[in-house]
């Protein structure tokens, strides 16, 4: 049995908070301060008395749970509404109802999958954490929103790809295991990254070529120069502001960032990987859940270790495109293509063996 690593995962990441901590003004560098020393404190919360046995719902129905932290942190705080008692007229506590919805008719429909730990998990999430919080966290078993300071950050439940990005976290906890850290921390990103953008395009029903593939579309304030938290299509292009800083993510492994800070550079060397699953699904055509994201799915659920870094999961991808598709096939040569251009080749020989 695996061993599942209890990961708290945000949307934002630390480096970008810091920038801001610097940068901002007065007010600004007080938000953020009191967001990275909360996330901390969730971090370690969550290793202990908060990491109970999952919640399984009945097989077929959905289990929603929507709590309201009014400001304070305490989790889960005080409840708002569930299966039975849907309506509320607070916006962030139906939009989080409805994207943890969306999210689980996604993995239903698409990839046959009951919840995020494939065995019925109930989707617990909780909205106005903290004061101005500027984040959306997933802590090894819910969903936390903070309302954003109004200024740098808007509300974290907008978003539904940032919904699906968290959520997915879930997923990948449940599947691969995958340490918070260095090239496995950036693939777990990555892979969240993939199925918000796929939750997104599904819902709006775009193609491949139809999508903008941006990550965090309007998370923003409207003073800030910036489209979104990410580019899947142009890594390194998503804002570029004096306050939040410049978009640090490579696109090519040749651009590959070392460094210490963001758990080893997981918010940004994951643009590398995300990259290529861009390029893959634009060379395929059509929806990108269909061929590429059953690919990169069944990778995820079946072909990793908690250590898998990027090579790991492009040798396997080919191999499990090989094995679907058919051996030396069109898709087979376009994702051993896709990673060819983002600085990662695959051999035959290793796709084989992976």
């Amino acid at each position: 049995m695996r061993t599942i690593q209890h990961s708290t995962c945000s949307v934002i990441p630390r480096h970008m908070l810091q920038h801001i901590a610097v940068h901002g003004d007065d007010d600004a560098r007080e938000t953020v301060s009191s967001t990275l020393h909360h996330s901390a404190l969730i971090a370690r919360e969550r290793a202990t008395s908060y990491l109970k046995p999952s919640i399984r719902k009945k097989s077929g129905s959905q289990k929603r749970s929507v709590y309201d932290a009014q400001n304070l942190r305490h989790l889960p705080g005080v409840f708002v509404m569930n299966e039975t008692r849907g309506e509320s007229k607070d916006v962030e506590a139906n939009e989080a109802f409805a994207g943890a919805g969306a999210m689980a008719n996604f993995l239903k429909n698409i990839f046959f999958r009951d919840s995020l730990d494939g065995k019925g998990m109930a989707l617990v999430s909780t909205v106005h954490y903290g004061n101005r919080f500027d984040n959306a966290m997933w802590n090894g078993k819910q969903m936390i929103f903070g309302d954003g300071d109004g200024i740098v950050f808007t509300r974290f439940t907008g978003p539904i790809d940032i919904i699906g990005h968290e959520h997915a976290h879930g997923m990948t906890q449940h599947d691969a295991g995958l340490l918070y850290s260095g090239q496995s921390g950036a693939l777990n990103e990555h892979i969240s990254d993939v199925m918000g953008i796929m939750l997104k395009q599904y819902l709006l029903s775009l193609k491949a070529d139809e999508s903008n593939w941006l990550i965090g579309e309007g998370i923003f304030g409207p003073t800030i120069l910036g489209q979104a938290l990410r580019s899947m299509k142009a890594p390194g292009t998503a804002y570029d502001d004096p306050i939040v800083g410049h978009d640090p993510q490579p696109s090519h492994m040749k651009d590959y960032v070392r460094s210490a800070e963001d758990s080893g550079g997981v918010h940004i060397n994951s643009g590398i990987l995300n990259h290529a699953f861009f390029l893959l699904s634009t060379d395929l055509g059509g929806y990108s859940w269909t061929v590429a994201g059953r690919i990169w799915y069944e990778v995820v659920q079946h072909r990793l270790s908690p250590n898998s870094g990027f090579q790991d999961f492009a040798n396997a991808t080919v191999a499990v495109a090989g094995e679907i598709y058919g051996e030396g096939g069109r898709v087979q040569t376009a994702v051993r293509n896709a990673w060819a251009e983002v600085g990662l080749a695959v051999p035959p020989s290793t796709a084989k063996a992976a």
